[in-house]
């Protein structure tokens, strides 16, 4: 796993909660990379990982997908990441889908988009 790529996934979050979030964000939602904990840099590399593999696997016609489909693809990525690292996480941090904040869901398809832009 590459630690830029960890940092291009935090970026991209970073800027969608900037963005998407009601308010003003939580400190930990726009923790500067640096100040990052280890398993989040951990959990964001790895779903780069993820994402990027499905984008080459489709030899990029993810670029017919919705901005939905990316979401859900990050999104349950990251849950993945949440119960490798957590044995008995809340469970808004693992929350299905339809029942993230769309702020949330708002940003985990820029997540993807950002990556493809990477790809």
């Amino acid at each position: 796993m590459s630690i830029a790529h960890g940092r291009i996934f935090r970026e991209a979050w970073v800027e969608g909660v900037k963005q998407h979030y009601p308010g003003e964000p939580k400190s930990g939602y726009v923790t500067p990379w640096e100040e990052t904990p280890e398993w989040e840099r951990e959990s964001a590399a790895a779903v780069y990982e993820q994402v990027r593999g499905f984008i080459e696997a489709t030899g990029g016609r993810t670029d017919k997908l919705s901005r939905v489909q990316k979401g859900r693809f990050v999104a349950l990525c990251w849950i993945g990441q949440i119960y490798k690292h957590f044995t008995d996480p809340k469970l808004a941090y693992v929350a299905d889908w339809e029942d993230m904040p769309g702020w949330q869901q708002e940003t985990d398809a820029d997540i993807f988009e950002r990556i493809e832009q990477e790809v």
